[in-house]
């Protein structure tokens, strides 16, 4: 059997590595590990999710738990179901971003607080095999609507009449993003909205799930050349993921999205410290420094960046994959916030998103993450560590090194034998030259 408690949550394949059984022993071991009577949940839009939240939340009762159902949401709404209504405990039934054949749960205490590997998982997952399979009796649940106040949430991080009449294409994938977009922009009637996918579908019959992938993009891409769009703004599967088409139908690295946010919320609140995770750092430097912020550089991955945000009282962290957090929304993060925080940064600078990323895109040039499978990860960074040992070295997420006019980071995957390299030069050509040294030097770790 395949495991499935993973680093950030419990994911897999239904029903072979993940069933209504097993769903209902998570929902009695996590009520038992936290010891608490009541709990918010919700469940995305794949075809397995509703019969798999039944089963957890059997469990769940069967401990004592009195369950707030939330119903069919993204995570970013179950996020704030368990903040603003102040839950001792959440939990969303969700695969994210993954095919459709996989489901999962993120399990969250107090505060929107992650379960992982590191405080909570594990303790679960022992109480999880010590419990037998047994039969379920009635639910307590209590359905909640709670898509009007999510809505004004998340619309109070912005002036709503400082946005300008644009044309916007919007694709929530079949997911459940298309739901939460509804309530939100149902606020901005100066927009003309362009829905693509928003019958949330867990078929995902028209693309899949996760936009990091170039071909999940190529119908907004032409759909926002086809409309005359000033932009494009796609969700991930659960919605908690957001990113973006420029009005040339362009993909918006998640990198300068984060940099954009940075100039967004620091010309609201100078003086404020932001994160970032270190795989591609120079433009984030400059608009925090630019902006009057204060930037730290945190490890990759949304627990990690949430404790040290709390820790550091910083008001955003960005990662380049297209998580967003924000310290108002316990710091946790959310795929419409930054949509209306873009929306409203080029309302009041008055120019098209291309014509905004022009200096980013010119000055800080990337190579875009790439992944290589290699038989020893560990031995390829010793290797690659020696062999630019002349650059500025780190290691608080993997490998980075330094120099004056390039840089670079990488990193093991957690859960295969991947290496993921990201370049960053201050020209094309060098940024070319230097991906493609290391990138030969990956592939020669494949056979060696």
């Amino acid at each position: 059997m395949a495991e499935i408690f993973k680093a950030y949550d419990i994911r897999g394949i239904v029903p072979e590595e993940l069933d209504e059984e097993k769903a209902y022993r998570i929902g009695r071991a996590f009520i038992r590990y936290l010891n608490v009577d009541r709990l918010v949940s919700g469940y995305d839009a794949r075809l397995s999710s509703p019969a798999l939240s039944y089963a957890f939340l059997a469990g769940t009762t069967a401990e004592g738990a009195q369950t707030t159902d939330v119903g069919l949401v993204g995570t970013s709404v179950l996020y704030f179901s368990l903040g603003a209504f102040q839950f001792p405990a959440g939990a969303m039934i969700t695969a994210s971003h993954n095919p459709p054949q996989y489901n999962g749960i993120k399990l969250l205490r107090e505060k929107v607080m992650p379960l992982s590997e590191e405080s909570g998982l594990p303790e679960v997952e022992a109480l999880y095999r010590q419990i037998p399979s047994a039969p379920s009796g009635p639910l307590r649940v209590t359905s909640r609507d709670v898509y009007p106040e999510y809505a004004r949430h998340v619309l109070s991080f912005i002036d709503p009449a400082a946005v300008c009449p644009m044309k916007v294409v919007m694709d929530a994938g079949n997911g459940a993003a298309g739901l939460e977009a509804d309530a939100t922009f149902a606020h901005l009637p100066q927009l003309t909205i362009f829905r693509l996918n928003f019958t949330p579908d867990g078929h995902f019959p028209n693309h899949g799930p996760n936009p990091e992938l170039p071909e999940n993009r190529n119908q907004i891409a032409a759909e926002v050349l086809r409309q005359g769009a000033d932009l494009g703004i796609v969700w991930d599967g659960d919605g908690d993921r957001c990113y973006f088409m420029d009005n040339h139908g362009q993909f918006v690295e998640g990198y300068f999205i984060t940099a954009l946010l940075i100039e967004a919320i620091l010309r609201k609140h100078p003086g404020e410290k932001v994160l970032f995770d270190p795989r591609l750092v120079w433009a984030n430097f400059d608009q925090a420094q630019t902006f009057g912020g204060i930037p730290l550089v945190n490890r990759a991955g949304h627990s990690f960046i949430k404790a040290r945000m709390r820790r550091e009282n910083a008001i955003f962290g960005g990662e380049m994959s297209g998580h967003y957090y924000f310290r108002e929304n316990f710091y946790a993060d959310n795929g419409m916030i930054p949509a209306l925080l873009v929306l409203e940064l080029l309302s009041r600078r008055g120019i098209s998103l291309s014509d905004l990323l022009q200096p980013l895109r010119q000055k800080y040039h990337i190579s875009g993450e790439i992944n290589v499978r290699v038989s020893d990860p560990k031995t390829l960074l010793e290797e690659v560590e020696r062999t630019y040992a002349d650059g500025r070295i780190t290691h608080l997420d993997g490998l980075s090194v330094e120099y004056a006019d390039w840089r670079f980071n990488l990193r093991s995957s957690q859960t295969e034998p991947l290496v993921r390299l990201n370049v960053e030069a201050k020209s094309e050509c060098k940024m070319a030259e230097m991906r493609d040294q290391l990138v030969q030097r990956m592939e020669r770790a494949q056979t060696s």
